[in-house]
């Protein structure tokens, strides 16, 4: 189980403190912009921050964010180092077997493939290839699934390790969610390119929370209810993805 970090620096306060009745500690992988990452001050940053910290005002709940690494998240969460998982999880009916998930906060999104430009990948032929992906996530397990048989699956700590491998020509696609995807092709200058049709995994994203923290999930849920219906949630996401929405504001 890997270490978690605890250091002041990767801790902030979110929410209320006056009328707080108690305090949630929340874990995110810090490795996922936009979603969540550490900013030039080490400190936690991105969509999901923003948005505990809207739910811990609306909950009146006082918050601490702790950065998790993704491989050990879930066993983390189960072991009671923390209390609530934001970490761009997709909610899937294989990790509903383990935990719980509050509503999602996130529409599904399609998985999307990209390559180097020009490099004439087609995902639906593929054979031979090296296809990297994040470790534990929804698409490893689809690449194992539908691609392990004819090709090499790698799988990375994080994203950005893929995304590396990628540019340096040791891997021929990727694999990952379309939201973090999209401004890495777009600030690549032509390097990358989508390929492939799009790939519907999972139910959207939402945060995650051991089986019997019921009281804990609905607070969480009334809170993203209210949060939804204003508006909050909705300018969360075209804030941080690039004008994406509205999904969720009546």
């Amino acid at each position: 189980m890997k270490k978690l970090i605890l250091a002041a620096a990767a801790l902030i306060a979110l929410g209320t403190t006056a009328q707080a009745q108690e305090t949630v500690r929340i874990a995110t992988e810090g490795a996922y912009a936009p979603w969540n990452f550490l900013d030039d001050s080490g400190k936690p940053a991105g969509f999901e921050i923003d948005l505990a910290a809207a739910i811990c005002a609306q909950a009146g709940l006082t918050c601490e964010v702790i950065i998790n690494d993704w491989d050990s998240i879930i066993p983390n969460l189960l072991a009671g180092n923390y209390d609530v998982i934001m970490a761009g999880m997709s909610i899937t009916d294989e990790r509903l077997e383990t935990i719980d998930f509050t509503q999602n906060y996130f529409p599904p999104d399609p998985s999307l493939f990209i390559a180097a430009a020009g490099a004439g990948i087609d995902p639906s032929a593929l054979e031979g290839k090296r296809v990297g992906v994040q470790g534990g996530t929804i698409q490893a397990a689809y690449a194992e699934e539908n691609l392990g048989a004819n090709n090499t699956v790698v799988a990375f700590t994080t994203a950005d390790q893929a995304m590396a491998d990628l540019g340096a020509g040791n891997l021929d696609t990727i694999l990952a969610d379309g939201a973090y995807l999209e401004p890495v092709v777009a600030a690549s200058n032509g390097a990358f390119e989508f390929v492939g049709e799009d790939v519907m995994i999972g139910n959207g994203v939402g945060g995650g929370l051991r089986k019997d923290e019921a009281e804990l999930k609905t607070k969480f849920d009334d809170a993203l209810t209210a949060l939804k219906k204003d508006g909050t949630v909705d300018k969360l996401i075209a804030q941080w993805f690039d004008g994406r929405g509205p999904y969720f504001a009546e």
